[in-house]
């Protein structure tokens, strides 16, 4: 990777993921893009900011032979809820988006990251130990997206050579961005809530397993497989990894351990229950540590500790 665009800059993943990619490769390096005019502060500062619009092809290839881009982690995209409630907005920015950045790429030789997610799984899949490889039937338009865009980037992977690669996300727990329309957003909900209020009503029932991982340890994972020599890939689109399953009264109890007078009440929001109900508890990810090393840092509770430690910071600095 000598020359690298991030789209969906200014999200969850996308606000860590530049950071750490100018930080290894250099900020000339490293193209950040959003769909916002003014980013937030740090990002345009630190190295090259455009704004780009993924539905629109002729912006992306502009944007890929202006910057002589070899390398696009492409993060554009609506989240779950999200794309529950605009279920043709999601189709027309996650997978036009898509073919788009993979039909630049196959012209101009470009890797390409692709995030997937355990929303790619659905209610007839395994939910404990979900394999590598199994049903995938999503019924969320979220999980359609995702399905649909392993298949696209396994399609131009065997059709047209495009080097491609993705993993499968858990829930991503982040301090640096707010919660972004997710259903496993109130992991991170949580602990703005326990930091101001000492109190927090979640959206989902007690008891709701699900694989979740933080922020570091994700950001690590894309770069990690980006760098790892092509010989060892068996799978490329897309890897499970995860790095803890927990359900929300048990994240509660470990933020118990340093807040102590904090509690949690259950307001069940029926529509993330229900796609939350749809997704792995647990899923196997030996693929991805066997093929090319991958193995999480943090576990609940150094998780926890660094969550509030560093979004205690943040919210006495006013930068929110």
């Amino acid at each position: 990777m000598k020359h690298i665009l991030v789209t969906g800059a200014t999200g969850q993943i996308g606000s860590e993921l530049v950071p750490a990619l100018r930080e290894r490769y250099g900020c000339a390096q490293v193209i950040a893009a959003g769909h916002k005019t003014k980013p937030q502060p740090g990002l345009a500062e630190s190295g090259t900011y455009t704004t780009l619009d993924v539905t629109q092809i002729e912006s992306i290839e502009a944007v890929v032979k202006q910057y002589q881009i070899d390398t696009i982690f492409h993060l554009a995209a609506l989240l779950s809820a999200k794309a529950e409630e605009k279920p043709q907005l999601a189709w027309k920015v996650n997978m036009t988006g898509l073919y788009n950045v993979l039909e630049v790429s196959r012209k101009n030789e470009c890797a390409v990251f692709f995030p997937s997610s355990i929303g790619a799984f659905g209610p007839d899949t395994p939910r404990d130990n979900t394999p590598q490889d199994t049903l995938q039937h999503p019924n969320t338009m979220y999980g359609v997206c995702k399905v649909s865009g392993e298949l696209l980037c396994n399609y131009y992977y065997t059709r047209f050579g495009v080097d491609t690669r993705g993993v499968r996300y858990p829930g991503l727990i982040s301090y640096d961005t707010l919660p972004g329309g997710g259903t496993t957003d109130y992991a991170v909900e949580i602990f703005y809530r326990a930091i101001k209020e000492k109190k927090y009503n979640c959206f989902l029932k007690q008891g709701t397993y699900l694989d979740m991982m933080y922020m570091p340890d994700a950001v690590r994972a894309a770069i990690q497989l980006m760098e790892t020599d092509a010989s060892r890939l068996k799978h490329r689109n897309a890897f499970n990894i995860t790095a803890m399953s927990f359900a929300p009264e048990e994240l509660a109890a470990s933020i118990q351990k340093f807040i102590p007078d904090f509690f949690m009440q259950y307001t069940v929001d029926p529509v993330r229950q229900a796609i939350a109900d749809s997704w792995p508890c647990h899923m196997d990810d030996r693929a991805a540590r066997e093929e090319w090393g991958w193995e999480p840092r943090y576990n609940l509770e150094s998780m926890t500790q660094d969550m509030i430690d560093r979004l205690t910071v943040k919210l006495n600095s006013g930068r929110l």
